[in-house]
């Protein structure tokens, strides 16, 4: 029996791949309750799940939201999982914390010197954070579908749409969508886009 492997975003919990069940009737789907929150740590605690599931199951699907899908990105998945689904996912985190500094006027000069500057929006700007982040690029080659929101205000079209062209992903729109799909009709698209995919 396949394994599915959800992996959540912020705010979010491991106890949200419940929905996903109905949608793998055949499958196993396993919500990851991760305890850190840096894509070095994080992505060794999915690595470390999908190596357990792969090694009970045999094919390991993932589903990752937002940051969570940041996270994975960051895991060496690379012959772990067959494939992958990201929801509003984070593709370009140097270019997020670059926003967040300019939202919350930080200079990278004075983050260098400061560490760790809270913000008003309840985010910690970290230097260690963005200096681990250039310096670890995204490699990834998992077959991969995205399903993105036009509202969504956390990472831009352009920026979603280059990340797809450049790996390769597959990429649904859902006009008027929002980073977090949680409207009765979001979360019917978002069922019925990964229905769609399971069909083909």
């Amino acid at each position: 029996m396949e394994a599915v492997l959800y992996v959540h975003g912020k705010g979010g919990s491991a106890a949200e791949c419940e929905r996903y069940q109905p949608l793998f009737p055949e499958s196993t789907v396993v919500g990851l309750d991760y305890q850190t929150f840096t894509p070095w740590e994080t992505g060794a605690e999915i690595h470390a799940a999908a190596e357990a599931l792969r090694r009970q199951h045999g094919r390991v699907t993932l589903i990752a939201n937002s940051v969570g899908a940041y996270f994975s990105l960051h895991a060496a998945l690379d012959g772990l999982i067959q494939r992958a689904y990201f929801i509003s996912p984070v593709v370009d985190m140097e270019k997020l914390i670059a926003d967040m500094m300019r939202w919350s006027r930080v200079s990278e000069a004075e983050l260098e010197a400061k560490g760790v500057i809270p913000t008003a929006f309840g985010e910690d700007l970290s230097w260690e954070y963005l200096t681990w982040v250039r310096s670890h690029p995204i490699k990834w080659s998992v077959p991969t579908r995205i399903l993105y929101g036009s509202r969504d205000e956390l990472t831009d079209c352009d920026t979603v749409r280059r990340f797809a062209e450049v790996h390769g992903c597959g990429l649904c729109v859902m006009e008027g969508g929002e980073h977090w799909f949680h409207t009765e009709e979001q979360l019917r698209f978002l069922d019925n886009w990964i229905k769609r995919n399971e069909e083909t």
